[in-house]
C-alpha cells in the first residue's frame, strides 16, 4: 500500500502538477492509510465514511496551475465549465467550494470526482484505486489550463480582457515552458518482431509523457506489423505500457480489440488510408487550445463544433477536424484518416493531435512535437 502511495505522489511531482512534499494521498484498505500526516486528514476521514470512495488525493497544484485554477474558481460562481474533450467525457464541469470543511467537500464530491477549494487546492477521488484519483487531479489541471488560455484569447479578440485578467495572464505566462525539443533518434524500424515493436512503443510512450504531450497520461500509440495492429489498451498509461498492449488482427479475427484503445477504429482507418505503420495520438495543450479558436461570429452550430463542424480550418497548414471518439457516424475514424493523408498530422477540435509514420515513431513523434511548438508560437502571435 505504501508503495502505491509513494508511486503516485512521485508521479504528481514528476508531472509538474504538485510541489515535492505537498500531496496528501489516502487509500482505504482495512483502514485508511496515508502517505503523511496532515491537519486536513480529519475532514477526509469523514469523507471516506460518507462516500463510496477508496482513494483520495489532495494537493495545492504547482504553478502555473495554482494561479490558473484560483483565477477561474474566483470568477466561476461555483462551477468551472471547460469545453475540451476530456472535460466533456469525464467531468462535464468542475465544482468549486469556497468553504473548506467536511460538508462542503462531500457536497462537491457527490456531484463529481473532484472539487476545487480556492487558495487550498484540488481534492480528487477514486472508487477503484488511487490511479483514478490521479487521473482526475491531472485532468483538472489540464482542463483548467486549456480553459484559461482559451478564455484569454477570446477576450483579446473581443477586446474585453480586463486589467485583472491581463495581469494574471502575464504572470501565468512566465511559468509556461518555451518550445519543446528532443534531439535523439528513437528505435529504428521497420520492426521485425513484436518484441521490438513493443519496445519502440514503450520508449515513445514514455517520452510523450515526459515531454507533457499527453493530458494526464491519456493518448494512444500503435504499430502495424504482419497485418496485426499492436495498440495501447484503453485507459493505459503511456509511460507504463508493459502488459498493456493488445494485438489486433486487421481482419478482425480476434476479440482483443475489446480492451484496445477507444481510438482503435481511427488507427485502423489511418493505416488503410496511408499505408503507414506507426501512429501517435497525444493531447498537447496549445494544439488543443488553438483547435477551439474560431473567427466565425454567431455560429449557429457552435454547440456541435466538437462533433460536426462544417468549416474547414487549418493551423499553420495542419488541418483541424471535428469528430467523436469511436466509430459512429461522426467518429474520428471518419474525419482524421482522410485529413491526415500527405500531412504531418491532424488536430482534432478540443481533443488533441494524430500523427503517423511509414516505418517507426521518429517521424510521427517529431511531427507531434513540431505541431505543438507551432501552436504555442501561433497562440502568442494571436494574443
Amino acid at each position: 500500500m505504501q508503495n502505491l502511495l509513494s508511486k503516485y505522489e512521485k508521479k504528481l511531482v514528476k508531472s509538474g502538477l504538485a510541489d515535492n512534499g505537498d500531496p496528501l494521498l489516502g487509500i482505504l484498505d482495512a483502514k485508511i492509510k496515508w502517505n503523511k500526516k496532515g491537519d486536513t486528514i480529519k475532514i477526509f476521514e469523514k469523507t471516506f465514511e460518507r462516500l463510496n470512495i477508496n482513494s483520495l488525493i489532495f494537493s495545492k497544484p504547482k504553478e502555473p496551475y495554482f494561479s490558473i485554477i484560483n483565477y477561474l474558481a474566483k470568477n466561476s460562481e461555483g462551477i468551472i465549465k471547460p469545453v475540451d474533450c476530456e472535460t466533456r467525457t469525464f467531468f462535464h464541469d468542475l465544482p468549486v467550494s469556497f468553504e473548506f470543511n467536511t460538508d462542503a467537500v462531500i457536497s462537491g464530491l457527490k456531484k463529481r470526482k473532484c472539487v476545487i477549494i480556492p487558495n487550498h487546492g484540488i481534492i480528487a477521488t477514486g472508487t477503484v484505486g488511487i490511479e483514478q484519483a490521479f487521473i482526475a487531479y491531472s485532468s483538472v489541471c489540464f482542463s483548467c489550463f486549456v480553459k484559461f488560455f482559451s478564455d484569454y484569447l477570446y477576450a483579446v479578440k473581443s477586446n474585453k480582457p480586463d486589467k485583472s485578467f491581463k495581469k494574471e495572464f502575464e504572470k501565468v505566462l512566465n511559468f509556461v515552458n518555451p518550445p519543446l525539443s528532443y534531439n535523439h533518434r528513437l528505435m529504428e524500424g521497420p520492426f521485425t518482431s513484436n518484441a521490438d515493436a513493443i519496445g519502440a512503443m514503450k520508449e515513445t510512450g514514455k517520452l510523450m509523457v515526459d515531454l507533457k504531450l499527453v493530458d494526464s497520461f491519456f493518448g494512444n500509440i500503435s504499430y502495424c506489423r504482419n497485418n496485426t495492429l499492436l495498440i495501447s489498451q484503453t485507459g493505459s498509461s503511456l509511460d507504463e505500457l508493459l502488459g498493456c498492449i493488445d494485438l489486433c488482427p486487421l481482419d478482425g479475427s480476434s476479440c482483443s480489440g475489446i480492451t484496445a484503445s477507444s481510438e482503435l477504429p481511427a488507427h485502423l482507418e489511418i493505416i488503410n488510408k496511408t499505408g503507414h505503420k506507426a501512429i501517435l495520438h497525444g493531447h498537447p495543450r496549445f494544439s488543443v487550445i488553438l483547435s477551439m479558436d474560431c473567427d466565425i461570429v454567431n455560429c449557429l452550430k457552435k454547440d456541435l463544433c466538437h462533433i460536426k463542424c462544417p468549416q474547414k480550418r487549418h493551423i499553420r497548414e495542419i488541418p483541424v477536424v471535428s469528430g467523436e471518439v469511436g466509430s459512429g457516424l461522426c467518429g474520428l475514424c471518419n474525419t482524421v484518416p482522410e485529413a491526415i493523408i500527405d500531412k504531418p498530422g491532424v488536430i482534432v477540435y478540443g481533443h488533441g493531435v494524430f500523427t503517423s509514420g511509414i516505418k517507426d515513431f521518429n517521424e510521427p513523434f517529431m511531427n507531434l512535437l513540431q505541431i505543438e511548438n507551432d501552436c504555442y508560437k501561433e497562440y502568442l502571435n494571436r494574443v
